[in-house]
């Protein structure tokens, strides 16, 4: 029997279901938010846990460590519940765990409460861009995906700093409390507005090998780590970066051009995701390399580097949407366990860029960074020309897309 879902979605005009994909913006807003915001206020923490701040600022890693443990078992656990209640699981996770956080006198159950906020969060980031695709037909998979990830953007270039300001003002605590009653809002929403699917049915359910093996997924993921680790590399080390350029007392306006520009960047990724996926993806990795080349050369002058930070934001802005459309579509049926797959690579790129820029920090510094990324971005733009054939298939990709 047809699932009446796939009905609709078919016969669905270019309407979005607004209301139902911000909810899912929401849900990726908190995911980064909650990541992120200790970063902010580690001095606040510290202090009131009795800390030091490298040990507060373990709260960010284990939040991640969480994320790259439970993707992958968990969306495999949870691949025949109901897509709603999978969603509602991790909010409520959410809710339960940065209260915790906000009411702990324990270091120890600090972060435990943080590790399993990333539990949460891993599961959250393998779903939302498979139940994005769901509730539209075929032709505006790619425009849905854009706006579940708008929660993306957002949050790294308003909701952090907002956070960090609220903890700052009225304590830390506070801030992880306003996180909670976020997460009790978007409860309500998802239940009144976000339409609810079936799961997957054992005997359709490939094994993660089957998965993973499928054409299309490695080049996609290979794309993935490249074209993050190079991001990270600069994004974890943008003070020391821009602070070569004589930009170090403005690193709140360069990450507010960052953050504006991956706005922009969201709003034309949505425009061609659909029509010119491999074509986005290949311009995107090129003037991303363009503007790493250039900064080779115009590290130390703070014109070449604010113009520079603005066209990265605009390459960065739809990767999201891009990679996930692409590892999607290749894996199918199977593009959830797929998606859990893309959240491990985009952590480790994310590790991997903390590591290897503090390395390359320590040991040639900033004007290193250039040529770095220009390897690894070449290495993506090679993957994804030569994978023509499947993940960044030429010509449009709701062809053969499948809802």
């Amino acid at each position: 029997m047809d699932d009446p879902s796939i009905q609709t979605a078919s016969t669905a005009t270019d309407k979005l279901p607004l209301a139902a994909l911000l909810a899912l913006a929401m849900t990726g807003f908190i995911c980064i938010v909650t990541e992120t915001m200790p970063a902010g206020l580690l001095p606040q923490i510290s202090e009131d846990l009795g800390i030091s701040q490298a040990l507060a600022g373990q709260m960010v890693t284990v939040y991640a460590l969480g994320s790259l443990i439970a993707a992958i078992p968990l969306t495999i656990a949870t691949r025949g519940w109901r897509r709603r209640n999978v969603l509602l699981l991790t909010i409520i996770g959410f809710l339960v765990f940065n209260s915790i956080t906000a009411f702990s006198d324990s270091y120890g159950l600090t972060l435990v409460s943080r590790f399993f906020a990333g539990v949460a969060a891993g599961l959250a980031w393998s779903l939302l861009a498979s139940y994005a695709r769901r509730m539209v037909a075929p032709h505006q998979q790619g425009r849905a995906m854009a706006v579940a990830m708008v929660g993306v953007p957002i949050a790294l270039s308003l909701g952090v700093p907002v956070g960090t300001y609220m903890g700052s003002a009225i304590g830390w605590r506070t801030a992880f409390w306003v996180m909670s009653a976020l997460a009790l809002i978007l409860i309500v929403w998802v239940i009144a507005k976000v339409p609810d699917y079936p799961g997957e049915p054992a005997t359709e359910r490939a094994s993660l090998r089957k998965v993973f093996v499928t054409p299309g997924v490695r080049p996609v993921l290979a794309v993935v780590v490249t074209w993050m680790l190079a991001h990270n590399i600069l994004y974890t080390y943008i003070a020391p970066f821009v602070a070569s350029a004589g930009l170090g007392e403005r690193i709140d306006l360069v990450l507010f051009i960052f953050g504006v520009a991956s706005l922009v960047g969201i709003w034309i990724a949505g425009k061609l995701v659909d029509s010119h996926l491999r074509l986005t993806v290949l311009v995107s990795l090129a003037l991303f390399a363009t503007t790493a080349f250039v900064f080779g050369f115009g590290v130390h002058n703070p014109v070449v580097v604010s113009i520079g930070v603005a066209v990265w934001g605009i390459t960065f802005g739809g990767a999201a949407t891009l990679l996930q459309t692409a590892l999607a579509d290749a894996a199918g049926s199977n593009a959830d366990v797929a998606l859990s797959m893309n959240v491990v690579a985009w952590n480790t790129a994310i590790a991997g860029g903390g590591i290897i820029g503090g390395i390359l920090l320590d040991s040639w510094g900033v004007e290193v960074f250039p040529a770095s990324l220009v390897i690894l971005l070449m290495v993506a733009l090679v993957v994804t020309w030569k994978s023509r054939s499947y993940g960044f298939k030429t010509g449009r990709r709701y062809e053969e897309a499948q809802i």
